[in-house]
């Protein structure tokens, strides 16, 4: 009997790679600093709630979300570790911040401000992590050479102010897999802001997401956040091989070949009719299409598993859809599996063949691809 689950395409999601790559990389780390597991944008398309779960399970400090509805919705899935929001929240929406327990990122001295008059008015306390900008140029205290006290003053004022309670200040490198001299220049900015902080207390201080936690070790600080690396993928390939054990990617893309054809030389396949059969070909028909977030870019260029042997894309990917070529393998039937990606067909060589990172392509499979969760 086939898993319903597995009927057509599906993903997945290997919860003891997921733990391997999160006791690896804490391994790296100093005693005492803490782990923040990403499960923004569904855990990276991996399934917010099962991951989140699974952190929690093996100890992770914190959780760390974009937004208020990715947060509440751990919240009422049972999450009680601390979850951090890491983009701004509306003061209109402050009551439910306080309401589930809820930290919130604060990036300006305006911000701090309504965000007090809210709590104030509900007679509670809202947690915060002040946020530095020191070179990202996105969200932030503005902090460089000519602004760091500044940036400190406004800072310090924030979290005096009645109703909040600052228990972190963090920032974002921009280039921490690539520039090393950038992210030192960063770093160096963030440490002045402490040393013009040391006055207050706030507990937790961070900056590493996965490339700074693989990279730089003198970055850790109180915290790290790793995100992609916490999936089984490197933010550069560059960096793989400097973490030790090795990471293993979390997520298998697979699909249930729905018709095998046969058709003559010469023929036309799929939409466009950008590629023709230049000999007597089988073509595997996949159920798999940009509709379920593979590449459309990977129409005539990209390959698949089937049958243990990678097998080229064929014509354009369809909405719903993809064609394969798998001539040379006679023992191909409709019903088999064939991987889209996965341990054994590197996600990183999809990125690179449409020119995109891994991150996009994770996060860009479809709801309507089921997540099934293996057991580790």
């Amino acid at each position: 009997m086939i898993d319903p689950q597995k009927k057509r395409a599906w993903a997945e999601i290997d919860l003891g790679h997921l733990e391997h790559n999160y006791r690896a990389l804490r391994a790296m780390l100093p005693p005492g600093c803490r782990f923040a597991g990403l499960v923004k944008a569904n855990a990276y398309g991996h399934g917010a709630v099962p991951v989140a779960k699974k952190l929690e399970g093996l100890g992770a400090d914190y959780l760390l979300v974009a937004c208020l509805d990715e947060a509440v919705e751990l919240r009422r899935a049972g999450l009680r570790a601390p979850i951090l929001i890491l983009g701004p929240t509306p003061e209109d929406f402050a009551p439910e911040l306080l309401e589930y327990g809820l930290t919130q990122t604060v990036q300006s001295l305006a911000e701090a401000q309504a965000l007090s008059r809210a709590a104030q008015r509900a007679g509670k306390a809202l947690k915060i992590h002040l946020k530095a900008d020191t070179g990202m140029s996105r969200l932030g205290f503005l902090c460089r050479e000519d602004t760091v006290e500044r940036a400190a003053a406004e800072m310090a004022q924030a979290a005096a102010l009645p109703g909040l309670e600052a228990e972190g200040v963090f920032t974002h490198f921009a280039n921490a897999d690539g520039d090393e001299e950038y992210s030192m220049l960063q770093l160096n900015r963030f440490l002045d802001l402490k040393r013009a902080l040391a006055g207050l207390r706030v507990p937790i201080w961070h900056c590493a997401a996965s490339a700074a936690t693989l990279r730089f070790p003198c970055a850790h600080m109180d915290m790290v956040r790793p995100g992609i690396a916490l999936y089984g993928h490197y933010p550069d390939p560059a960096l793989e091989g400097l973490d030790g054990p090795g990471l293993l990617p979390v997520m298998t893309l697979k699909a249930r070949i729905m018709a095998v054809r046969e058709l003559p030389a010469g023929t036309c396949v799929s939409y466009g009719c950008t590629h023709t059969l230049r000999r007597d070909s089988r073509l595997a028909v996949l159920p798999v299409g940009y509709g379920d977030g593979l590449e459309r870019l990977l129409s005539n260029r990209g390959e698949v598993l089937v049958a243990g042997q990678r097998v080229p894309i064929l014509g354009r990917v369809c909405m719903d859809m993809c064609m394969v070529d798998v001539t040379d393998l006679p023992q191909v039937e409709p019903g088999q599996q064939a991987v889209i990606f996965g341990p054994q067909l590197p996600l990183e060589e999809k990125a690179q063949a449409v020119g995109t990172i891994q991150y996009e392509l994770l996060c860009g499979i479809a709801p309507r691809v089921p997540r099934v969760y293996l057991v580790g």
